[in-house]
């Protein structure tokens, strides 16, 4: 009997761990020397404005600011532990409830399956502060998104308007064995 729970238990626990790395793209994959420290599952808007086309003045695109978004330590967005933001208008930051913060650089993406929704991405730590969960983190993976993706196309009249387009998405923060 103690035989079958334990064969049961490692057959799900290799599904979970090995089955979630499976299918993420090799594009994104982290290095081999890193180590899963925090998952958190974010919800909130990535924020555009309408610009004139630099290349094409008869056009009109949206252009992406910043996103904004709450992190949570469940799927259901139940425990808030942290917040998504851009620091000082240019690098991505995560800040969790510690105080301990990490903020990154984009090295690659993937797109995502749902064709809605904006890019996974693979970012490099551009820095830490703090002395909590983050700190020591030094790659971050953002997958499973969900929206967040701008409109195709944009018009005149819409030139300066501000957009938020709600997302959520899985944030993966690794650090070295």
């Amino acid at each position: 009997m103690v035989r079958t729970v334990f064969s049961l238990f490692f057959i799900c626990y290799t599904l979970v761990c090995f089955g979630q790395n499976n299918s993420i793209p090799s594009s994104i994959q982290v290095p081999e020397n890193s180590r899963l420290i925090k998952q958190v599952y974010a919800k909130g808007v990535q924020t555009y404005i309408c610009t004139q086309d630099a290349k094409d003045t008869s056009r009109y695109t949206w252009t992406f600011t910043e996103p904004r978004a709450d992190l949570y330590a469940d799927s259901s967005y139940h425990q808030l532990v942290g917040k998504h933001y851009f620091e000082h208008g240019k690098n991505p930051a995560w800040e969790y409830n510690d105080g301990s913060k990490v903020t990154g650089i984009k090295i690659q993406q993937a797109n995502s399956p749902d064709s809605f929704a904006i890019p996974w991405l693979l970012l490099k730590a551009a820095g830490t502060s703090g002395t909590g969960i983050l700190t020591p983190v030094t790659f971050i993976q953002r997958i499973r998104t969900k929206g967040g993706k701008a409109p195709a196309t944009a018009k005149l009249s819409q030139k300066g308007q501000i957009l938020e387009v709600p997302y959520t998405a899985e944030y993966l923060f690794y650090g070295e064995k």
